[in-house]
């Protein structure tokens, strides 16, 4: 499998861990409720997965800069159609896909979404190939592909084994581990441990700091107290981005658009904060990306489609 990685030696920008998925989407449609089936919408099927369009929101927004290309992701498909079209998809978007792993016998990752007139969302996802991923597998991958200007981002679709694995190679390595706890689950405390980053929303927030959930203001300086050079970004949505760290204490107010689809925004947030810190860019201007990206992303229909580039990124007002 071909497409970007290092070049000059050096480590790469950015290496996201995650899910590959096709999306299949029924949009329009009213979502049902429990044991109901609901007649009508538009079905189309999308390049996704949590690792997949994270790569490609990484893609996109360092296309153009001084770390063009310089992107890649570990993770698994099938030996199947699907598989196929996820990798040329993510290898014609300049991610590289030589840790990619392809099982035979398994299906690829698929994920099916309702999303109804308003941009709300249900999703249900069968894993597939994702399941199979091991710390095994991940730390051979990492090897070769961390430095100390690396940016790992990983997320937890894959099993939490692979995950702490990724997270002790990037430690190792001195390269900052972003952790996107999504979807929201038990994190293991020595996972939390080595993250640099932490980008929950308020669902996920609440699963990590039960006691103070609804409560996001003191659940960041609660994450914060246990390890002070923990920064934190929760997305709240609409009502913006609560950023938290040694050198940020503020909420960055959402970009004022109207979303017709918010599958993908919380990847597209990660994607560009990612992209962000690989440029060196500090802490308060990565969020500030990410924050645009995040709303860029509800403006078009599908997770993968709507992943903003670095020119849309860079011209986006600010929120009056």
């Amino acid at each position: 499998m071909t497409g970007a990685g290092p070049a000059d030696g050096r480590g790469c920008a950015v290496v996201v861990l995650g899910a590959i998925n096709i999306d299949m989407m029924v949009s329009g449609a009213p979502l049902p409720a429990p044991g109901e089936t609901v007649v009508g919408g538009t079905f189309t099927m999308h390049q996704g997965g949590k690792g997949g369009n994270q790569a490609v929101a990484v893609a996109r927004a360092l296309r153009g800069g001084p770390r063009e290309g310089s992107v890649a992701i570990v993770g698994a498909v099938g030996d199947d159609a699907f598989g196929r079209q996820a990798l040329e998809s993510l290898g014609g978007e300049g991610v590289g896909c030589d840790s990619v792993l392809v099982r035979p016998g398994i299906a690829t990752g698929t994920a099916l979404i309702a999303v109804d007139a308003t941009g709300e969302n249900q999703i249900a996802v069968a894993p597939g190939a994702n399941q199979t991923l091991t710390a095994t597998d991940v730390e051979a991958a990492l090897a070769s592909l961390l430095d100390r200007g690396s940016v790992l981002l990983a997320s937890l679709e894959v099993p939490i084994d692979a995950v702490l694995a990724a997270a002790f190679v990037a430690r190792q390595a001195g390269a900052r581990f972003i952790l996107n706890p999504a979807p929201a689950r038990d994190v293991p405390a020595a996972l939390l441990r080595m993250a640099t980053h932490l980008t929950p929303n308020q669902v996920e927030l609440d699963r990590l700091v039960p006691a103070l959930a609804g409560d996001p203001d003191r659940a960041v300086r609660h994450l914060a107290a246990v390890d002070r050079e923990l920064r934190v970004a929760v997305t709240l949505g609409a009502r913006g981005v609560l950023a938290f760290g040694p050198d940020l204490d503020r909420t960055f107010r959402a970009l004022e658009v109207e979303p017709v689809d918010t599958v993908g925004a919380g990847d597209a947030f990660n994607g560009a904060l990612a992209a962000a810190l690989a440029e060196e860019r500090p802490f308060v201007e990565a969020v500030r990306r990410g924050r645009t990206a995040g709303g860029l992303a509800t403006l078009r229909h599908g997770a993968r489609e709507g992943m903003p580039t670095r020119v849309e990124i860079d011209r986006a007002p600010e929120p009056r």
